[in-house]
């Protein structure tokens, strides 16, 4: 594997850290700005949204330049954007930094994964962009508990401070080792929306939105939850926050490995067990033991979505999948942000920190209940073409 590689996963390591380094900051971050936790979980809000009209926004402009310039522009905002954050005087300011940073991230995945396929031989492309996205799986292993102990330690700005030189680091790699790849040949807006008439294509995105919506209803207010209702200390977030990680990273081999094989059976299985698993975190919250083996299933169940539901929309979207998967990379951060709001608007409610999980069960049910339902219209549709299967990048 060629040493670009090894710059592109600097570059998706700082993404997934400041992604989701905020859960285990945001009692902190409330305290410093004198805002209510709700309130502040529109940081985590307004970063999704920020995806969502990033990701497709983004990739658009990318048709117009070199991809290796593109790519530089996306870490260099990415930058800005975490520096705006660390030196936001006022909360409205540090949510204008979070938007910022968002920016980069669907594109940066989208173009990334292109760029890592052509930087090696044909058969060897898919262990190219899966070598790119272990950045994202071991930044919530690393970088998210590790940046949750500075900002318990020193103060939350250091740690979007360090994430500002990670993006940095990764800025400069890609400068220096990613070859001066030419402009895409043949890459048009028009034919790319194409794909979006495919009914198919926006049910599977519609499952996106609702699967992954489960796993941040629950995770974005964990830090709350595990101190109010789990008893844990504040310090012991971070290391449930590495559990979450652990996860992720199994539940990404899980997906990744049956995806190909059993695509809606999987679904099925995963979207099952994670409503199962959310309803029933409402009562292992109040167990140290039982809340921290939830978290881990939550991770696990909730990332093995991923692989099949990113391959649904690209097999489905086969003659014109590029902006279809940027735009599937915003509806996993649209389900982010719905999931936070609500989340956040049921605990102003009054009804308690455990309140998000059973959203999150709603939620996940629901994209059960669309899985199946995609299912039974493609077996009403036997003529319907066959779709080209696509070996696709685990990401959330």
């Amino acid at each position: 594997m060629p040493l670009a590689l090894l710059a592109l996963a600097i570059g998706a390591f700082g993404i997934g850290t400041t992604e989701f380094v905020i859960m285990g900051l945001l009692p902190r971050i409330a305290a410093d700005y004198g805002v209510t936790i709700p309130s502040a979980g529109l940081l985590v809000t307004g970063y999704a949204l920020g995806v969502v009209i990033g990701a497709p926004l983004m990739t658009a402009l990318g048709t117009r330049i070199s991809r290796k310039t593109m790519l530089m522009l996306l870490m260099g905002l990415f930058v800005v954007g975490n520096l705006l954050s660390a030196a936001a005087p006022s909360f409205p300011l540090m949510l204008a930094g979070r938007i910022v940073t968002s920016l980069a991230h669907g594109a940066f995945f989208g173009i990334g994964s292109v760029v890592a396929a052509e930087l090696v031989a044909p058969e060897k492309k898919a262990g190219a962009i899966a070598t790119m996205f272990t950045g994202l799986t071991v930044a919530n292993i690393v970088g998210v508990p590790l940046g949750t102990f500075v900002g318990q330690a020193v103060g939350w700005r250091a740690t979007f401070a360090g994430v500002a030189v990670l993006g940095a680091v990764g800025l400069l790699g890609i400068a220096r080792l990613v070859p001066a790849l030419p402009r895409p040949e043949g890459a048009h807006l028009r034919r790319e929306l194409t794909a979006f008439r495919n009914p198919q294509v926006l049910l599977a995105m519609a499952m996106t939105v609702l699967g992954f919506g489960g796993v941040f209803a629950a995770i974005t207010y964990i830090a709350p939850m595990m101190t109010n209702v789990a008893g844990y200390s504040e310090g012991a977030v971070t290391w449930l926050l590495v559990l979450f990680g652990v996860g992720m990273f199994l539940g990404n081999l899980l997906g990744g490995r049956y995806a190909d094989r059993r695509l809606m059976p999987l679904l099925y299985a995963t979207l099952g067990g994670l409503a199962v698993v959310l309803a029933l975190f409402t009562l292992t919250a109040h167990s140290k033991v039982l809340a921290a083996v939830t978290v881990l299933l939550v991770g696990a169940l909730g990332f093995a979505t991923v692989p099949p539901l990113q391959k649904r929309v690209l097999d489905q979207a086969h003659g014109a999948p590029t902006l279809a998967s940027a735009v599937n990379i915003g509806a996993f951060n649209l389900g982010n942000a719905l999931a936070a709001w609500l989340g956040g608007t049921v605990i102003s409610a009054g009804l308690g920190y455990t309140a998000p999980n059973w959203v999150g069960a709603v939620l996940a049910a629901a994209a059960l209940v669309l899985a199946l339902w995609s299912a039974a219209l493609e077996r009403r549709a036997p003529s319907a073409p066959a779709t080209v299967p696509a070996r696709v990048p685990v990401h959330h």
